[in-house]
């Protein structure tokens, strides 16, 4: 006999094949059962079409009459490009909604489950709500803060290092792990990298995988002073879409070259430390920006991180020494005096790629600081 966690991890399952393509929106599932039995089942696959609800119910039909609802998320309750699915829900018939977590976003959180529960359905909510909570990471981020979720991915070796004292890196980890990280560019919008990673590997930035078409996220250049060479492979947007992003004062002919190439240009402001990244990060998610990958090489990834703007971090630790004094490592910047001035992190999982460790982990932040 199967319970309700059985259903909540179900549609859980087919929330999650959707990610990547359902941006700025949630990955949501749903399954409808009525006496045991499955009679409906759906998830929002993409920006813009249904949501899970609407498939579930158009699968189910009359037999949503007295089923229960198990849904990842609160149904909706705006008009959005779709219709509120929590009108939906109402009008169905339905004698019972399980909902893993309340909509994160302030101006509507609760009304979906409010509006259940005023028309006499049972509502539950908080089946598997953390698992649901991670799913939709990105989408929780950007309604409460109103920028793109940074992730910060790197590959190391065992001692710490992401390349030798001249720079080579290639490659540090095995083709399992290079494998999830272009399965993660397919998921993400943004991938971003700087200048010197541009010149030193000339990098295509794009997705690839082996038996499907990915797709490609917008590569994000920091360049602060548009040293990008025109013939690097980025500055090619046939294929996928560059934006560099520089200072306010510029070679002007520099300028109209790569513009003419088909690159997006963003001028921001400058700190003491280099390229604003706040306010780049504002500018980003204005236009679509939702989640971001930093591939940076250590000065980038150190300005993030004295920003305190990364969300999420995947290390990739290859079983490998390098040693040496003048070897990488991942993260530049100016030096700490003491061990509790460094970010404390939570280790949220590590998985096993081929011979290689994936490391997830979020930053544990102080308030008070």
């Amino acid at each position: 006999m199967k319970t309700d966690h059985d259903y909540m991890q179900l549609a859980l399952e087919l929330a999650a094949t959707a990610k990547g393509n359902t941006n700025p929106n949630p990955c949501v599932g749903a399954v409808l059962v009525k006496d045991g039995v499955i009679v409906g089942t759906g998830l929002h696959r993409k920006a813009g079409e249904p949501h899970a609800e609407v498939h579930a119910f158009n699968m189910a039909g009359e037999h949503a009459v007295g089923a229960t609802l198990y849904v990842t998320l609160e149904p909706c309750s705006h008009y959005g490009k779709t219709p509120p699915c929590a009108n939906l829900v109402k009008e169905s018939g339905v004698s019972r909604v399980v909902v893993a977590a309340m909509d994160p976003n302030p101006s509507v959180a609760g009304r979906g489950i409010n509006l259940l529960k005023e028309s006499g359905i049972e509502v539950e909510v908080g089946l598997l709500e953390q698992e649901a909570l991670k799913l939709n990471e990105r989408f929780i981020h950007n309604m409460l803060n109103n920028k793109p979720f940074v992730i910060s991915k790197f590959a190391m070796t065992l001692d710490g290092k992401i390349a030798t004292h001249n720079g080579h890196s290639k490659w540090i980890t095995s083709e399992e792990a290079r494998l999830q990280v272009h399965k993660l560019r397919h998921e993400i919008d943004g991938i971003l990298v700087g200048v010197g990673t541009v010149v030193a590997d000339d990098p295509m930035l794009t997705t690839r995988l082996p038996h499907r078409e990915g797709k490609n996220p917008v590569r994000i250049i920091l360049d602060s002073e548009l040293k990008t060479p025109l013939k690097a492979k980025v500055v090619d947007t046939s294929e996928a879409q560059t934006i560099i992003v520089c200072g306010q004062e510029v070679d002007e002919t520099k300028l109209k070259q790569l513009k003419e190439k088909g690159v997006e240009i963003l001028s921001v402001s400058k700190t003491e430390y280099g390229l604003n990244l706040h306010e780049m990060l504002d500018e980003l998610y204005k236009i679509g920006i939702t989640d971001l990958l930093v591939e940076g090489g250590a000065e980038i990834n150190g300005s993030f991180l004295r920003s305190r703007l990364i969300n999420k971090f995947l290390v990739y630790m290859a079983p490998k020494i390098l040693g040496g004094r003048n070897s990488k490592s991942p993260f530049a910047g100016i030096d700490i005096d003491h061990v509790d001035e460094g970010l404390q992190l939570e280790i949220d999982s590590i998985e096993q790629l081929g011979p290689d460790l994936c490391i997830t982990a979020y930053p544990i932040l102080d308030e008070t600081k």
